[in-house]
Parts: C-alpha cells; structure tokens; sequence
C-alpha cells in the first residue's frame, strides 16, 4: 500500500543517530556528566511543587521560565522564546518565516536536521557551502546569500559537525545581504575558547537576527529538551502565532529553571569537558591524525581512508563515536576522562591494525 506522502518527503530518512548498548558511548554530544546531587535534588522538590496541579495547562507563554532564561543570556525576557529543543525552536521559526514557496539556506557540512525541519514545514532547502577547511569567509559568505537570496539563513557556530565557530564578520555580512530572517545556531557556544564570540552581542539594531541556544548540552539536561532562542520581541511575537497551545509541559518549565537556579554549579563541568576536547585534539594530532578546531564539545578527526572501517573497530573495541557522513572523518564527543582514555587507546589499537592489514593481503598476493 503506498501512501500520500508529500513529494518532498519521499525517499527521506528520519534524522538519528545510533544508540547502542557500549561501554563508551561518545557519539551525541551529550554532557557526559550526571547532574550533581544538589541539582538533582533541586529538580526534584521543584517538579514535587507541581504535581498537584497537574490537572491545569502549564503556563502557555512560559513567563517565569523566559525571565531566568533572559537573567542567564544578559537580554530582556520580551526577547526570550522557549520550546522543546532548539530544534522546535528552530521549526517553529520556519514554520513563521519560511514554508512553501519560501526557501531557505545553510553552509554545509553542517547541522543535518535543519534540511530536515525544511522539509517538514515546506521550505526549499539550498546547500550552501564552506571551504576545504570548513571555514566560512565574510565575502564568500555574503556571494551565497546574494546568489541565492532565501527567506532563512542558518549559521551554525560553533558548527555542528566540524566544531569550527564563525567570526562576527561572517554574521554581520550575512545580515548585510540576506533578504530574511538570519538564525545562528549556537547550541554549543558555552564550550567555545577564550576570545570566540557569540551573535548574541549584534541582537541590537539587527530584528532579523535570532540566536537559539539549548540546555542539553552544557547543563546537561538533554533528557529534559528545553531549547530557546533570543531575538527582537517582534520575533517572539511571530513564533507564538504557530505554536502549538500549552507546547511546554509543567514540569519540563520547572525543571529547566531549577537547573537555571543551578547554573553556576552546572556549568562547572564544562571547563572540564573543554580541558579534555583539548587533551583529546593534542593526542590526536600527537598520533598523526587530523583534526578541525573546535569551539564545542566534540572533535572532527581524520583522515581516513575508509572512515566507515575505523568506526567499526572502534565499536568492536566497545566505543561509538558518530559516522557524520564525510568522507574521511569522524567525530567523537568529549566525554569524561576515563571515557576518553578509552577511546584513544581503542583508536590506537585501530590504527595498528588497520596500518597491519594491507601488509598482510599484499604478503598473502605474493605467497
């Protein structure tokens, strides 16, 4: 039997990444640390405070949980929107400035679910592209937009899969030419190094400018999903005609802004998670590897003859690391120390035996 489905939808496959039952799982870009035990109780007595009122719709603008949000970002709360994931947040920003006859535009390789939100809210989709070394100048940049000319930009900084943030210069000259709506991606900012800045300071002046950002990186709260953006209030304005009514759960709203409470303590593990992106980007490239400088909590490393191979052995080795789809790359999430001493030394073993093996069919041809 074959379905109505949308034209643009066939052939397309659900966005995914494998979740395996391994000892060192590094293949998300999850906060590899559990929430400290003064944050789980928090959490706990805040969502205990609500279960007697759970027979009542949560807040439906989700006030209280924006004014903690807007106090951690420096911004007013009329600037605050927040959703279940960046990734609603994200939808629902197409849902308002894109749909069908719309297009919109991302420099790839980047994050794979922003064709995918395209798709399903009938926004064409435009790969634009980044160099070599997946960088991103201002000029060429500024070149795609104009050739172009979509309804929605998406920059992702620091970008999703290679880990390599945008200077403010790249924004500023999207923002120059784009005709719409410019959306930078910064779902890893808190991990990015000294000196690397955020879009957040050009929200001034530029209303067509939205940054969303997620908990569920560096608050370590994926399992709750609460993503939000910052932008001009006319923004949160228009992203509140598509919502769905009641989208945020009580308890999600009193969970997040428990952790917000806790932020100080939170973000603790991030230098730690940055410290050990460092260590694993020095031995890396100690054990003549490639990689591509990262500003969040995951490394792209290479090159690889057959990338797919070596995502093999590791795994056999009991460590997942994620298959991006790039030729000659892969990219592994910085996880705690232990998780990170393994697969080091699980890729090591790797390369020994991938570096063995072509020796021994060559010996087998000769014999």
């Amino acid at each position: 039997m074959s379905l109505p489905l949308r034209d643009e939808l066939r052939g397309l496959r659900p966005y995914g990444a494998p979740q395996l039952d391994v000892p060192v799982r590094l293949n998300t870009n999850e906060n590899s640390y559990p929430l400290p035990d003064e944050v789980v109780a928090a959490v706990e007595k805040a969502l205990a405070a609500t279960l007697r009122d759970l027979n009542r719709y949560p807040d439906r603008d989700a006030v209280a949980l924006r004014e903690d949000l807007a106090g951690y970002l420096g911004v007013r709360a009329d600037q605050v929107w927040a959703a279940n994931g960046s990734n609603e947040v994200q939808q629902q920003l197409l849902q308002a400035f894109g749909g069908p006859g719309r297009s919109a535009l991302g420099f790839v390789p980047a994050y794979s679910m922003h064709p995918l939100l395209a798709a399903g809210t009938g926004t064409s989709w435009v790969d634009g592209h980044r160099d070599e070394n997946f960088e991103l100048s201002p000029q060429e940049a500024r070149r795609q937009v104009a050739a172009h000319r979509p309804d929605v930009v998406f920059l992702c900084s620091p970008n999703n899969p290679t880990g390599t943030a945008l200077p403010l210069a790249v924004v500023e000259a999207v923002l120059h030419e784009a005709p719409g709506m410019v959306v930078v991606d910064e779902a890893y900012a808190e991990f990015r190094r000294p000196g690397t800045p955020t879009a957040l300071s050009l929200l001034d002046g530029h209303p067509r400018l939205v940054v969303t950002r997620t908990m569920s990186k560096a608050f370590a709260l994926a399992g709750v999903r609460l993503g939000y953006l910052a932008a001009d209030p006319a923004v949160v304005d228009a992203v509140q005609l598509v919502r769905l009514p009641y989208h945020l759960s009580t308890l999600t709203q009193a969970a997040a802004r428990a952790a917000l409470a806790h932020a100080e303590t939170l973000l603790g593990t991030v230098e730690a998670i940055k410290a050990e992106r460092d260590r694993i980007v020095r031995e890396l490239v100690a054990a003549g590897f490639e990689t591509a400088p990262s500003d969040a909590n995951f490394v792209l490393f290479g090159r690889f003859a057959d990338e797919k191979s070596t995502w093999r052995r590791l795994l056999d080795r009991g460590v997942l690391v994620r298959d991006v789809g790039l030729p000659g790359w892969l990219r592994v999430t910085a996880g705690t120390p232990a998780e990170n001493d393994a697969f080091l030394h699980a890729l090591r073993v790797s390369a020994r035996s991938e570096r063995s093996e072509p020796r021994s069919r060559e010996r087998k041809v000769a014999g």
